[in-house]
């Protein structure tokens, strides 16, 4: 309970660290909020309605405030859930923009990363076993090829050969055009297939990470003495590697499975802007190129909640999993 209570006060802490900076990065940036919004107006609307700047500035949290006062403002609005106005989507809030497009980057993260997990921990396990033979000697060195290059770059190659010359995959937007977002079978079959070749790009840019720390952690599990008493016993191979070896070689490499997720966060932005995919990660960017404060700051937030989420979910799965943790 000891252990519980001191992790939920340190992510605590790292929410408010990320509340913080979410509130100072955007205004760093060139620029006003409510600039976002009087650009779509004509200069006669301007004119016809004088205290309509003012207006808005007080609408988007800015105006004449102290940063205090206006932090102080942010965190209220935080607590009642009021993410604010898109500037760059007027009049729409920003939470009705967030319920549009995150989900579809949650799938495809989501997705792509548990295949690239599941996909890095079997190679990885199973070449390690067999040392030299076609998995070593050629799966392996294919995926960390793949993941040498940054996401973007393979998501280039995929458009250009498999999407372009191959005629493989649909290679932009997320859906047929002319079909309307909702559970049907015509939208979600449409879904589906706009989503392959992202998360497959997903997939190659990360699976070799996970095999190349499976196969080290598990060539180190192997020398073990528990797992020479298995196969002394007469235990099926099938049986020593997962049950006996893969077991225990498993605990380090999902330590750094929440650090790979933050990385595939952050890489989300490229990736989608290749395709042209309207999720969370191509809204970010073109908020920020409009200077969409609002709509900036709640994805920066619900990124960052992301991957602190994440990395609490790993302690508690070692915590679980890891006896060594527990009498820590």
């Amino acid at each position: 309970m000891r252990w519980f209570l001191r992790r939920l006060v340190f992510y605590a802490f790292a929410v408010w660290v990320a509340l913080t900076l979410n509130f100072l990065l955007p205004r760093l940036m060139p620029g006003d909020p409510a600039g976002g919004v009087l650009q779509h107006l004509s200069p006669a609307q301007i004119q016809a309605n004088p205290g309509i700047i003012q207006t808005y500035e007080a609408l988007l949290g800015g105006g004449k405030g102290t940063i205090w006062h206006d932090y102080a403002a942010y965190v209220q609005r935080l607590g009642h859930l009021n993410f604010g106005i898109s500037t760059s989507n007027y009049p729409a809030p920003v939470s009705a923009v967030i319920g549009r497009t995150l989900p579809y980057s949650i799938f495809l993260v989501g997705v792509a990363f548990l295949i690239a997990f599941a996909v890095g921990t079997a190679v990885g396990m199973f070449a390690a076993w067999r040392r030299g033979g076609g998995v070593d000697t050629v799966v392996v060195p294919t995926l960390m090829a793949l993941s040498a290059f940054p996401a973007f770059f393979t998501a280039l190659l995929g458009v250009y050969f498999l999407g372009i010359k191959l005629h493989w995959f649909p290679i932009q937007h997320a859906y047929d055009s002319g079909l309307e977002p909702g559970l049907n079978w015509s939208f979600l079959t449409s879904a589906l297939r706009h989503s392959e070749l992202p998360i497959l790009v997903i997939v190659s840019a990360y699976a070799g990470g996970w095999v190349l720390n499976m196969r080290t952690v598990m060539i180190n599990t192997i020398s073990e003495d528990y797992v020479a008493m298995a196969h002394a016993k007469g235990l099926p191979d099938r049986r020593v590697m997962t049950r006996y070896a893969g077991r225990n070689a498993i605990l380090p490499p999902l330590n750094g499975f929440a650090a790979q997720f933050a990385g595939a966060v952050g890489g989300l932005v490229f990736i989608e802007y290749v395709f042209s995919y309207p999720g969370a990660g191509l809204t970010l960017q073109q908020a920020a190129l409009g200077n969409d404060y609002p709509l900036t700051q709640a994805l920066l937030l619900v990124f960052a909640i992301c991957v602190i989420a994440s990395n609490f979910i790993m302690d508690l799965l070692n915590f679980l999993l890891d006896p060594r943790v527990r009498t820590a």
